[in-house]
């Protein structure tokens, strides 16, 4: 099952076990129980302190958990976790063995004290780069409180399941059988919403925080770029995020960062996330941005309210709190997000295998998506409202070269339609008959760019018609003190090594504000 260089690799990430575990094996007569037969009969070959037993009762078959001798396993496994989540297998061997998690002792002293019982179980494609976060975050919780249990379910492999629970994204989790989040979640966030005086805890501690030199709101590529040159200039640094990483998190691959060949933007944040953490810069995730309020006076403190009540206050402010994906806005669309509305055609595409699905944009993401698709699905149809496709051309031969797919151009879509419980087609309206046209279909891929974050600020800076900061060639805004960066701004093209350039201009600019106007701290 596994090659000579990943078992030569295994092998000595096994040797950092501190205890005997065991992989307990429920098995049919399928062929993947026997890749899984196989997948553990090599693992246990690797470590005198590995064992293996196939007489496992779950309830999901083929699976198989991971435990210590003598317990109820606490880990389990219903697929075969290769790919992206060879990983979280790794990471659930060495955990469960007694190696350290590189976790804050904060956070395992939280999982530990939780109260109560969890069970949790997540639905993942194994094509899925943010599925591997929720799993591992879970499979965490499990080995450090024995109250709580982890399931990854592969999607693809039980397709019954994810038919019976109507399951149409992923990362989509349960716990105690009701549903309790889809999409990436970083353990923090999980902790945040079982832990229920976690939120009051938080508020009260950054109510708390002393003023900033400068106060950096987004903690994406920008906003990383910003706190790192802020610190290295000595002052008091803060960065206030929903979560590190930003929309980066949710791309796959990043093949045009200078002097990376390739990387995926997981692997980049995790990067972003250290550099930033070499420095005294007080990172505060989980917190959401209400309302900015300017200094009351010249060279006053600067107000950032939050959602959770609390408020922090600075010298001066960087604004780099991104973008998000652009939604249609056709009645339909809400009601079955999740439900067969989708944004992430590399998370959720194998949810939809030998079904039809519609792409909406004729951009590069969109035309990519479709090419995606059509290895996966039985059908695609690409909406474009423009008359022509924006997709580079290359990428447009290769579109029109497949065989099960259909472009529609001059379509403006205006509803999604669907049977109350998941999406069953799309209606759009063609623009030069004036013609309205309904397709049938299970899925649908939202791929018309982004949309700045940045309506918490209006009415506090000037912001241009498309509602993005306007600033000028060295990040100021409108607001005195308030500087701005990233694909929040008016610079002309979302990228992430622009917006990392931004983000420096943004801090240095800050800067100098500083020493012109009073003495850092």
């Amino acid at each position: 099952m596994l090659d000579t260089a990943i078992k030569t690799q295994l092998k000595a990430y096994l040797e950092r076990l501190q205890r005997p575990i065991e992989l307990v094996a429920s098995l049919d007569d399928s062929a993947k129980a026997q890749e899984i037969r196989g997948l553990l009969a090599d693992i246990a070959e690797l470590s005198d302190k590995v064992s293996l037993r196939d007489n496992g009762d779950a309830a999901l078959r083929p699976s198989f958990a991971v435990g210590l001798p003598g317990e109820a396993p606490r880990i389990h496994f219903a697929g075969i976790p290769m790919g992206h989540e060879f990983t979280s297998l790794v990471l659930a061997l060495l955990q469960t063995g007694g190696h350290p998690p590189k976790v804050e002792q904060g956070v395992i002293d939280q999982i530990k004290a939780l109260p109560g019982s969890f069970r949790f179980e997540t639905f993942i494609s194994l094509s899925c780069h943010n599925c591997p976060d929720v799993v591992q975050a879970l499979n965490l919780m499990a080995v450090l409180n024995p109250n709580v249990t982890s399931t990854m379910i592969d999607g693809a492999m039980f397709q019954d399941e994810v038919n019976r629970r109507q399951i149409m994204a992923v990362p989509t989790v349960y716990l105690n059988d009701a549903e309790f989040g889809q999409g990436r979640m970083l353990i923090e966030e999980i902790l945040a919403k079982v832990d229920t005086g976690a939120a009051a805890r938080a508020a009260e501690e950054i109510g708390n925080k002393e003023a900033f030199d400068v106060l950096v709101v987004g903690g994406g590529p920008a906003g990383a770029s910003a706190a790192i040159y802020a610190a290295r200039k000595g002052i008091r640094t803060g960065v206030l995020a929903e979560r590190f990483g930003g929309q980066v998190m949710d791309t796959l691959g990043i093949e045009n960062f200078i002097s990376v060949k390739e990387t995926e933007g997981p692997k980049l944040v995790a990067a972003l996330e250290q550099h930033v953490k070499a420095y005294e810069v007080d990172v505060m995730t989980l917190q959401r941005a209400a309302k900015l309020v300017p200094p009351a006076t010249d060279n006053g403190l600067i107000e950032v309210q939050l959602d959770n009540g609390a408020s922090l206050k600075s010298k001066s402010v960087i604004l780099a709190t991104g973008a998000r994906w652009r939604e249609m806005n056709v009645p339909g669309e809400k009601e079955y997000k999740a439900k067969g509305v989708c944004f992430c055609p590399h998370c959720d595409g194998p949810l939809f295998k030998g079904k039809r699905v519609a792409v909406i944009g004729g951009g590069n993401s969109g035309v990519e998506a479709a090419i995606d698709l059509a290895g996966i699905v039985a059908h695609v149809t690409l909406l474009e409202f423009a008359d022509t496709l924006r997709a580079d051309a290359v990428l447009q031969k290769k579109l029109y070269s497949l065989p099960n797919v259909t472009v529609i151009k001059s379509a403006q879509t205006t509803e999604v339609t669907g049977d109350g419980q998941k999406v069953n087609g799309i209606t759009f309206k063609d623009r030069v008959s004036g013609e309205e046209k309904h397709v049938e279909l299970e899925g649908i891929f939202v791929q018309i760019g982004l949309l700045p974050n940045t309506d918490w600020l209006k009415g506090t800076v000037d912001l241009s018609r498309f509602g993005e900061i306007e600033i000028d060639a060295r990040g100021h805004t409108s607001v005195p003190g308030v500087f701005a960066a990233g694909d929040c701004t008016t610079t002309p093209y979302k990228q992430i090594i622009i917006a990392m350039g931004s983000g420096a201009t943004a801090s240095l600019s800050a800067f100098d504000h500083l020493i012109r106007t009073s003495a850092p701290a």
